[in-house]
């Protein structure tokens, strides 16, 4: 895991010294990459990397430059994990090539070498990569097909500068930290356009697509998407196909030239993973898992429609039955309110979001884990492929026409009603339009799915959910696992999102994925030797946030502190009739409109605006 970021100008001089320019970009991704930086400058080209050593430690130093005297440059800015390194380091030794490092980011350089942009094909992981390529003058942004590692780009004058984060981008001086309707409308909802990278002007390249950009300009294209095609296997052999896919997935996972551990929650997903790493993994030390707490949680939890049962019970009895050396982080309102701890948050994200408690509890869970691994194991992606959530399974959260986690999220109740938008001015709610533009990113969404002829209604029906979870929700879960790990410069991975798994399971008929009337029936089943049958058929349970009122309480008395601050930033943005009648009196009527979520996104909209001295352009 690194970070990247770099430019290309062709309006800039040849013999132009901007390092420290470069090295002021590169700068920015620090805790994405604390073991060393790298930069490199060539013509019109500048790449930065901030590198975490991973694999090949001595060896994979980066900027990697394949530099000949009968040609100009080639030069990679990867970050990533590429698992089908070992085959590929042995066909393209087979072809000529002969390595210096056992790095992955030079086998990912070579394979462009011998198969250009169509390099990116051959690719079994998780990546970003840029590639400038001097003998042609051209840029290459290349994007892993689920969008595991972030990857954004904005155009300037004769040139583009891109970066792992936005951060890294508004680096450069021509680059203005700008917000516009549709930036705003992605921040307050659950859903965005696709490639856009909330900054005016800046985007995202999309999971499995590569930008380039040369003089001619710029142009994308995909090399990856969901594909709709029959399914012929019977139960007992897609059972048995989705066991060896995740066993052959967490065994290429485990390999690492550092410390590694699993998340466990004491869910069917990271229990799975975590059985698997031990069975695949070959080490003769215990496997080290990590879990979080709130102070006060086993007195205060109560059941609700996303958490049946608390994580912690669970969580003992996975870690007894696999042995592992495990590592229980308690939380407190304290700690989750700490000004260093949200503000590391904010920065990491570059923009707010009003998950709140719940970014900054995974954020220090990753920290305590980063004191004693580098690499982490990760269950997201589970719950997206087979069929986990609630909108699966209940006809009211799957009506055409919005993404079914927003209609789940509208009739959440009490702490989990995910509303932002309570405390904003109706006049700008009414500019932000965000019915119309939920639904017309549904539409833009669904244009995608892909058909299979004569496939049965049920079956069609839950593909498109699952295409819009595997393409929408799944990539705000990875964006937050993304940003949460590198504020620890943790790496993680994903076993779930592999693409050949997620490829099979994705065809695999509705009737199959729950042939015992339960969600994740054929993941269950896969995995049905590993795990003890407590947590083996546990019911689905979120991520959770804290049920300490003290929290709560604290969250109020910040936000009274900016509803009295005639200088706050976000004061031209809130409805102040609203906050303040729910700052007096947070039981009463303002309370229908107002919950964590809309506080936690002001608190956030008001730091944000503050200290990266966002524009409006509204």
């Amino acid at each position: 895991m690194c970070g990247i970021t770099g430019l290309v100008d062709f309006r800039r001089r040849a013999d132009t010294d901007d390092t420290g320019l470069i090295e002021a970009m590169t700068d920015t991704l620090h805790r994405r990459g604390p073991d060393e930086r790298g930069v490199w400058r060539h013509g019109h080209a500048a790449l930065g990397v901030r590198r975490l050593s991973v694999i090949d430690l001595a060896g994979g130093k980066q900027p990697m430059v394949d530099e000949r005297p009968d040609r100009e440059p080639v030069a990679i800015a990867y970050t990533g994990e590429v698992f089908n390194c070992p085959e590929l380091r042995a066909e393209l030794g087979a072809r000529g090539h002969r390595f210096e490092t056992t790095s992955d980011t030079e086998v990912v350089l070579r394979a462009y070498l011998e198969w250009g942009a169509g390099c990116a094909e051959r690719l079994l992981g998780m990546f970003a990569f840029a590639v400038w390529d001097a003998r042609t003058e051209e840029l290459l942004l290349i994007r892993d097909r689920l969008g595991i590692y972030p990857l954004y780009y904005a155009e300037i004058d004769g040139g583009v500068v891109f970066g792992s984060e936005p951060k890294g981008i508004l680096a450069h001086p021509q680059i203005r930290p700008e917000i516009d309707q549709s930036g705003l409308r992605a921040i307050v909802t659950l859903v965005k356009s696709s490639d856009h990278g909330i900054f005016k002007g800046m985007f995202e390249v999309d999971p499995g697509s590569i930008v380039r950009f040369g003089r001619g300009g710029l142009a994308k294209s995909r090399f990856w998407s969901l594909q709709a095609v029959e399914h012929t296997d019977d139960l007992d052999t897609t059972v048995r196909t989705v066991r060896d896919l995740l066993e052959d997935s967490v065994r290429r996972q485990m390999v690492s030239d550092v410390p590694l551990g699993v998340f466990l929650s004491g869910g069917l997903d990271s229990s799975a993973l975590a059985a698997l790493a031990i069975r695949t993994g070959g080490s003769d030390e215990k496997l080290r898992t990590f879990s979080v707490n709130f102070t006060g949680h086993a007195d205060a939890f109560k059941p609700d429609e996303v958490r049946a049962t608390p994580d912690f019970p669970f969580v003992k009895i996975m870690s007894e039955f696999l042995g592992t050396r495990h590592t229980a982080v308690e939380l407190s309102a304290d700690q989750l309110m700490d000004a260093e701890a949200r503000s590391t948050v904010l920065t990491a994200r570059d923009h707010p979001t009003s998950l709140g408690d719940l970014d900054t509890s995974l954020y220090l869970l990753c920290k305590a884990f980063r004191e004693q691994c580098t690499v982490s194991l990760t269950g997201d992606g589970a719950d997206e492929l087979f069929g986990g959530y609630h909108w699966f399974h209940e006809e009211r959260f799957r009506g055409e026409g919005t993404m079914p986690w927003l209609e789940f999220a509208r009739r959440m109740a009490g702490k989990n009603q995910m509303r932002s938008s309570g405390l904003l001015a109706p006049d700008l709610a009414d500019v932000l339009e965000a019915d119309e533009y939920e639904r017309a990113e549904y539409e833009k969404a669904v244009a995608g799915v892909p058909v299979l002829e004569g496939e049965s209604d049920i079956d069609r029906e839950l593909r498109r959910i699952t295409y819009l979870n595997m393409t929408g929700y799944l990539r705000i879960i990875l964006d937050r696992r993304d940003r949460m790990g590198m504020a620890a410069a943790l790496e993680g991975r994903v076993p779930f999102c592999d693409h050949r798994l997620v490829e099979y399971v994705f065809n695999v008929p509705w009737e199959m994925k729950t042939f015992d009337g339960r969600e994740k029936s054929l993941l269950r089943a896969a995995v049905r030797d590993l795990l003890p049958p407590s947590v083996l058929y546990r019911k689905k349970a979120g991520y959770p946030p804290t049920d300490d009122p003290r929290y709560g309480a604290l969250l109020n008395a910040r936000l009274a502190e900016v509803v009295a601050d005639p200088k706050a930033p976000v004061r031209d943005l809130l409805d102040l009739g609203t906050a303040k009648s729910f700052v007096e009196d947070p039981t009463g009527p303002a309370a229908e409109v107002v919950n964590r979520f809309s506080i936690e996104m002001v608190l956030g909209l008001n730091e944000w605006l503050g200290r990266y001295d966002v524009g409006l352009a509204l």
